[in-house]
C-alpha cells in the first residue's frame, strides 16, 4: 500500500534567510487575498462561483508586472497559494468548511514548494529554492521520496513540514481485540476493558497564568516594544499548552491503536456540542456562564483530534475505527439494555432501574459503544459524517471480530 506522511522539523534560518522568508509569506498571502477579492467582484458581476485555477493563474504575470516586488517570490509558492484557494472553494462547496477567508498577517503565515528543493539528513540542511541552504533540528529520519516541502512561521518560530511518499507492504494488525470508547472531561478516555485515562486539562492547568499574561498585555500602549513583549509571553504559554495537548494526545492514541485491532468511538459533533449558549437580543439564552465554562472544558480535550489520530493510525497498523450513534449510550443499561434517563442520577454513578446493575457510568457507557459497534458491523452499515453508509469489513476487521 501507499503511504503518505509528513514529517516537521524546526528551522534554524540567520537572519536574512528569516527576512526573505516572512516576505515570501507576506506575497503568497497578498495572491491568496488578492484571488480571493477578484472571484467576489466576479460572483456581483455574474452570480456564479464558478472558480477556476487556471482562470486566475493566468493573471498572476498582469499582477508581477504591476507589483514589481511579486517577482522575488518563488512562482510556484504562489500558484499554490492560488491552488490552496481552489480547495477552499472545493471543501466550501462539499460542505466540509465555512466560506473562504481573507488571510490576516501574522495568521497562519507559509508558503509551499512542489520543486526544486533539496534535503541532506545527515548534514541535517535542507536547500529551498531562492533561500539557499537552511539547517534544522534533526529529531528523526525521514522515510520515503519526498514530494514536497511547506514552511511555515508560529509563534515566532520557522518550520518545514516534509511530505514523502512511500510503498508499505500491507498491514496486518498484531492485535485481534475489539474495544468501545467513551470520552469525556472528569475522565478523558473509558475503554469498555475497564482502563481509563485521566484527562490533562493542559489549559486548565494554565488558565490562570494565561489569564495574568493577557492582563499584563492589556495595559501596555498598543504595538509598543512592551506590548509585543507581553504578546510574545502569551503566545509562547499558548503553544505550551497546545504542545501539551499534542503530545498527550499522540501518546494515547498509540498506545490504544497498538493493543486493539477494532476501536468503536461515538459520531460526537464536538462543534454542536460546544457551541456558544448566549442567543440573541430577542431571545437571550440561559447559564451562559456555565455553559461556557463546559465548552472550554470539551475544547480542552481535543476529542476530534484523538479520532483523527485513531483513524490513520489504525490505517498504518491494519486495524480499523468505526463510528457508532452517540444515542443513549448513556442511558442505556449494559447489562439488561433498559433505556431511561433515571439510571444515570449522578455524574459518575449509573444505577439501572430495571435490573439494578451497578457500574461506573463512563464504563457502562463504554460498553454500550462497543455493542453498538458489533450491531453496525453484523448490519453492514456505519455512522459517519452524519450519515449512514455502507461498510464492508476488511479480511482484518473480520479477523478482530471474530
Amino acid at each position: 500500500m501507499k503511504r503518505l506522511q509528513a514529517y516537521k522539523f524546526e528551522l534554524m534560518p540567520n537572519g536574512e534567510q528569516t527576512r526573505v522568508m516572512r516576505q515570501y509569506a507576506g506575497a503568497c498571502r497578498f495572491v491568496y487575498n488578492k484571488a480571493l477579492a477578484w472571484q467576489n467582484v466576479q460572483y456581483q458581476a455574474d452570480n456564479s462561483f464558478k472558480f477556476s485555477y487556471t482562470k486566475i493563474a493566468n493573471l498572476l504575470p498582469q499582477w508581477k508586472y504591476e507589483l514589481p516586488w511579486l517577482k522575488d517570490a518563488p512562482s510556484q509558492s504562489l500558484q499554490q497559494s492560488l491552488k490552496n484557494l481552489e480547495a477552499s472553494f472545493i471543501n466550501f462547496f462539499a460542505k466540509r468548511s465555512d466560506f473562504p477567508r481573507f488571510k490576516k498577517k501574522g495568521m497562519s503565515d507559509s508558503f509551499k514548494f512542489p520543486q526544486g528543493f533539496k534535503l541532506e539528513q545527515h548534514n541535517n540542511r535542507i536547500f529551498l529554492p531562492k533561500l539557499g541552504w537552511i539547517r534544522y533540528r534533526n529529531s528523526r529520519e525521514v522515510l520515503g521520496i519526498v514530494k514536497n516541502i511547506t514552511v511555515s512561521h508560529k509563534f515566532g518560530k520557522w518550520y518545514a513540514s516534509i511530505q514523502t511518499e512511500r510503498e508499505v507492504e500491507t498491514p496486518v494488525h498484531p492485535s485481534v481485540s475489539a474495544v468501545g470508547i467513551d470520552v469525556g472531561i472528569a475522565q478523558f478516555a473509558t475503554l469498555s476493558n475497564g482502563q481509563m485515562v485521566d484527562a490533562l486539562n493542559s489549559f486548565k492547568q494554565k488558565q490562570q497564568r494565561l489569564a495574568r499574561y493577557q492582563r499584563a498585555m492589556s495595559r501596555k500602549v498598543k504595538f509598543s516594544s512592551n506590548w509585543h513583549k507581553a504578546k510574545q509571553r502569551v503566545n509562547k504559554l499558548h503553544t505550551h499548552i497546545a504542545n501539551a495537548r499534542r503530545d498527550f494526545l499522540h501518546k494515547c492514541s498509540t498506545d490504544i491503536s497498538q493493543n486493539h485491532a477494532m476501536i468503536f468511538v461515538e459520531d460526537l459533533k464536538v462543534a454542536n456540542m460546544s457551541r456558544s449558549a448566549s442567543g440573541t437580543l430577542e431571545a437571550p439564552g440561559r447559564s451562559v456562564k456555565a455553559k461556557s465554562g463546559l465548552n472550554r472544558s470539551i475544547l480542552d480535550q481535543g476529542w476530534f483530534e484523538f479520532k483523527r489520530q485513531l483513524t490513520y493510525k489504525q490505517q498504518w497498523l491494519g486495524g480499523d475505527v468505526l463510528a457508532v450513534p452517540a444515542h443513549y449510550t448513556s442511558q442505556r443499561c449494559s447489562c439488561c439494555g433498559t433505556v431511561s434517563k433515571d439510571n444515570r442520577t449522578t455524574q459518575a454513578r449509573f444505577a439501572c432501574v430495571s435490573c439494578g446493575y451497578e457500574v461506573n457510568a463512563d464504563l457502562n457507557a463504554a460498553k454500550n459503544i462497543l455493542a453498538a459497534g458489533y450491531a453496525v458491523l453484523a448490519c453492514g452499515e456505519m455512522v459517519q459524517q452524519g450519515r449512514s453508509v455502507k461498510h464492508e469489513p476488511t479480511e482484518e476487521t473480520t479477523h478482530a471480530v471474530a
